[in-house]
């Protein structure tokens, strides 16, 4: 059925013709998903992430498919949560200019023309951006009291490194599951492999359940301070280019990479740092929860792609 669906979707992206029928493809508790919303989706996705351009239309399609799948599920717990799908508009515009200024756009009218080469408006994005927000809200209340972050051992990471020279690494992620431990290396050799011919971007998009999937596993600069010391370990060493072992963490295998590393003539602020490190460690597993959660809606719902 899958198959179909896909082969479907190819050529419908491939047709010439102008107007084109639409499709329902899926129908998930009366969340309608068609032909042309998978299609939005697929711009919505380049224009987020343009490595993606470099792919072949099959694989375009399915992370096209899957994501607005999750999309429509996520909305469908959110309408359980919530009175309505809307965000106090100082945030959402806050949201908005953190996504034009990763793509390198200094206002939002320069963002709004930038989404007129994808056919995109700024209210198509504005509504995955809050469901996205509403999301993560649902999460930090569901799973906030779970988090377990040790303060004094941070704190003390931060003090030993107190020095003049901060070192801090350009990284992006790849964060997936795997169901026993004979899997762990199986996944991980499948990623590399991944890697290795279609780029640590696009792998990103592919296997990754972390919510950065979507720009291509790209976190950013991060201070050694700010990683606990398993992950830490694992970066210490790399090159610029070069991709982590496997780092298994409570819920999911991680694979990093280190883009660039850079250090700071400055004096740590240890608050600051202390901050940071709580932030990424904390942000590290809501993630996990908010995928645990997904998958449980998803088998709660009873939807099958």
């Amino acid at each position: 059925m899958k198959k179909k669906i896909l082969f479907f979707l190819f050529f419908l992206f491939c047709s010439q013709v102008q107007s084109i029928e639409i499709k329902i493809i899926h129908n998930i508790q009366n969340e309608i998903i068609t032909n042309i919303d998978i299609k939005n989706e697929f711009r919505y996705l380049v224009a987020l992430n343009s490595a993606l351009k470099e792919l072949d239309k099959d694989k375009i399609l399915i992370i096209s498919n899957n994501s607005i799948i999750k999309e429509k599920i996520k909305k469908i717990e959110i309408l359980k949560n919530f009175k309505e799908i809307k965000l106090d508009e100082s945030y959402l515009n806050f949201l908005i200019q953190k996504i034009y200024s990763r793509l390198n756009f200094n206002s939002i009218s320069e963002f709004e023309l930038y989404l007129k080469n994808y056919d995109l408006t700024l209210t198509d994005i504005k509504t995955k951006i809050i469901i996205d927000a509403l999301w993560n809200d649902l999460i930090i209340e569901k799973f906030s009291s779970k988090i377990s972050i040790n303060e004094n051992q941070i704190k003390k990471n931060i003090l030993e490194n107190n020095q003049v020279n901060l070192k801090e690494y350009q990284l992006s992620e790849i964060l997936y599951a795997v169901t026993n431990k004979e899997e762990i290396e199986q996944k991980y050799n499948k990623v590399v492999k991944s890697i290795n011919e279609i780029g640590f971007e696009n792998t990103a998009a592919i296997y990754s359940f972390s919510k950065t999937a979507q720009i291509g596993g790209e976190i950013g600069w991060v201070s050694e301070s700010s990683l606990n010391d398993r992950i830490k370990k694992n970066v210490n060493n790399l090159k610029n280019g070069e991709i982590t072992k496997p780092i298994i963490l409570s819920n999911g295998i991680l694979v990093l990479k280190l883009i660039d590393t850079k250090n700071s003539k400055t004096a740590v602020d240890v608050e600051s740092e202390f901050k940071k490190a709580i932030n990424y460690e904390r942000n590290r597993q809501l993630n996990q929860y908010s995928k645990i959660y997904y998958d449980r809606v998803k088998k709660n719902i009873g939807f099958n792609e």
